[in-house]
C-alpha cells in the first residue's frame, strides 16, 4: 500500500518539476490572487448591504419580531458590514505591504538573530524557524490589534453584546501569546522533524501526526484551554438538567459531564455544543442561552446537537479534512525543493538555495488563496446539509423514541431558533451568494422553512401508520 502511494506521489512531483525550475513571478501571482479574493468578498459585502435597509423582516419571520427589534437587528447587521468591508481591506493593504516589501525574508533574519544571541547557529532549522514563526506573527498580528479594539469596545458596545473589560481583552490577549507559543513550539518542532527524519515520504507520517494532534486537541482545548478563559460548572440540578440527561439516555448518547460556561463574561451572544471522544462526550451550555430561553426549548437545540452526534457529522468533517491535508500535502513537495520561490519572496540566495522547510510551507499556503477559498464554499455546503440532517432528527425523535412528549420538538426547536436570532439580532435577509460564500449554517427562513416540511412529513407517516393499524 505504501509502495503504491509513494509511486503515485512521485509520478505527481515529476509532473510538477517546474516549480522548481521555471523563473515565475510568485509574489506577483500572490498579489494578484489576494486581492481578487478580498475583492470579491467586498463585492459579497456590496450584495448584501442593501438588504440592511429593508424596514420588515420577511413574511415567515413577520410574528417573531418586533418592529423595534427589527430595527436594531438591521442597524446592527448594517455596522458589522460596514466593519466588514473596512477591516478587509486594511488587513488586505497591510499585508500587501509585508509582502512587498519581504516581510517573510526579514522575520527569518531576525529568527536566526535570536538564536545566534542563544548562542546557536543556522543549522539549528528548526529553532530558527519557530523564532521565524513566533517573529512573523508577533509583527503581522500587531497592525490588527485596533481592529479587535473597535469591534469589541465601539462597535460589540454600542449594541449591547460586548461584557468584556479593558483589562480582560488584554489577559486575553497575553494568555492566548503564551498558549500560543506553549502549544506551537512543541507542534512546530514535531512537524518539522517529520519533514527531515522521512524526507519526501513524509506524507503519510504527518498525516499521522496532524490526525493525532486534531484528535488531542478535541480533548485539551475544552477541558484545559477554554477553563483559562470561561468557567465550566456543573449544570445545576433542575428541569433542563433532567430533560437534557433523559434524552442522552434514551438515545444512548455517551453523556459524561453536563456543563454550563459563563459565557456572558464577555459577550451576550449564546450557544451550545458537545465534544469528547466516540465513548466520553461531554455537552457545554452557554449561560446566555438559558437565561434567554425556555427549558424544553433549550432541549430541543440539544435534541439537533444530539442529531449531528446520531449521524456522525463531526467523523465525517474530520475525514473531509484528512482528504483536503492530503491533497495540500501530497502537492507540496514540488514547492519544498524550489529555489526560484523564495527568489521570488526576497530570500538571499544562501537562503533559496536550500529553502527552509517552514518558509517553504508558508508560502505554499498563501500560494493556495484562491483554491481554499472555493474549498470553503465546498464545506459550507456540505456542513449546511448536515445542519438540515440535524433538524430533521430533532423533529423525527417522535418516531425514534415512540414518545408523543416529542412530538412539538420541532416547533420547540423553531422557537428556540428564533429566539436566537431575536436575542443576537442576527440578519434575517441575507444574500444567497453571501450566505454560500460566509455561512455554514442555513438562514433563519430557510431552516424554518424546512422544519415545516418535516415537521408535515412526521405527521403524514404517522398518519399513515395509524390507518394501517385500523
Amino acid at each position: 500500500m505504501m509502495g503504491y502511494l509513494n509511486l503515485g506521489l512521485d509520478a505527481l512531483q515529476t509532473r510538477l518539476a517546474w516549480v522548481a525550475t521555471d523563473p515565475i513571478d510568485w509574489k506577483f501571482y500572490l498579489q494578484v490572487c489576494s486581492w481578487s479574493v478580498c475583492l470579491f468578498e467586498s463585492y459579497l459585502l456590496l450584495r448584501q448591504f442593501p438588504l440592511y435597509s429593508k424596514t420588515e423582516p420577511p413574511p415567515v419571520l413577520a410574528e417573531h419580531f418586533k418592529p423595534e427589534t427589527f430595527k436594531k437587528s438591521q442597524a446592527y447587521g448594517k455596522d458589522k458590514a460596514k466593519f466588514s468591508l473596512v477591516s478587509g481591506l486594511y488587513k488586505q493593504v497591510i499585508d500587501s505591504l509585508f509582502l512587498h516589501y519581504g516581510l517573510m525574508a526579514w522575520s527569518w533574519t531576525i529568527g536566526g538573530k535570536i538564536i545566534a544571541k542563544l548562542g546557536y547557529g543556522p543549522e539549528y532549522e528548526i529553532l530558527q524557524s519557530i523564532a521565524f514563526a513566533f517573529t512573523l506573527f508577533f509583527v503581522s498580528s500587531l497592525p490588527s490589534l485596533p481592529l479587535s479594539v473597535y469591534q469589541n469596545f465601539v462597535l460589540e458596545e454600542k449594541h449591547g453584546f460586548n461584557k468584556m473589560t479593558p483589562s480582560l481583552f488584554v489577559t486575553d490577549l497575553l494568555k492566548g501569546w503564551a498558549i500560543g507559543f506553549a502549544i506551537g513550539a512543541p507542534f512546530l518542532a514535531m512537524f518539522l522533524y517529520i519533514f527531515k527524519w522521512a524526507g519526501n515520504r513524509f506524507v503519510p507520517w504527518l498525516m499521522a501526526f496532524l490526525l493525532i494532534f486534531q484528535l488531542s486537541m478535541v480533548v485539551l482545548y475544552p477541558t484545559v484551554i477554554q477553563p483559562l478563559f470561561n468557567k465550566l460548572s456543573p449544570l445545576s440540578e433542575g428541569d433542563l438538567r433532567s430533560r437534557i440527561e433523559a434524552l442522552a439516555t434514551r438515545l444512548e448518547f455517551p453523556l459524561k459531564h453536563l456543563y454550563e460556561i459563563d459565557g456572558s463574561k464577555r459577550s451576550s451572544h449564546s450557544n451550545a455544543y458537545f465534544f469528547g471522544l466516540p465513548w466520553s462526550k461531554h455537552i457545554v451550555i452557554f449561560d446566555t442561552l438559558i437565561k434567554q430561553s425556555k427549558p424544553e426549548e433549550v432541549e430541543a437545540v440539544l435534541a439537533h446537537e444530539l442529531g449531528h452526534w446520531f449521524f456522525a457529522h463531526p467523523t465525517k468533517l474530520l475525514l473531509l479534512s484528512q482528504i483536503h491535508i492530503f491533497t495540500i500535502l501530497a502537492l507540496f513537495p514540488a514547492f519544498l525543493h524550489a529555489p526560484p520561490l523564495l527568489r521570488a519572496f526576497d530570500f538571499p540566495p544562501s537562503v533559496a538555495a536550500k529553502p527552509p522547510t517552514i518558509v517553504a510551507f508558508l508560502l505554499y499556503q498563501m500560494l493556495l488563496t484562491p483554491l481554499e477559498a472555493i474549498v470553503g464554499i465546498l464545506m459550507n455546503a456540505v456542513s449546511r446539509k448536515f445542519e438540515y440532517e440535524a433538524d430533521r432528527f430533532a423533529c423525527e425523535l417522535q418516531t425514534r423514541l415512540k414518545d408523543e412528549r416529542m412530538s412539538d420538538m420541532g416547533d420547540r426547536l423553531g422557537r428556540a431558533l428564533v429566539t436566537l436570532h431575536v436575542e443576537n439580532l442576527s440578519t434575517v435577509w441575507v444574500d444567497w451568494l453571501y450566505s454560500a460564500y460566509h455561512h455554514s449554517h442555513p438562514t433563519l427562513t430557510e431552516r424554518l422553512r424546512a422544519l415545516d416540511g418535516y415537521k408535515s412529513a412526521v405527521a403524514k407517516a404517522k398518519g399513515e401508520a395509524e390507518k394501517k393499524e385500523l
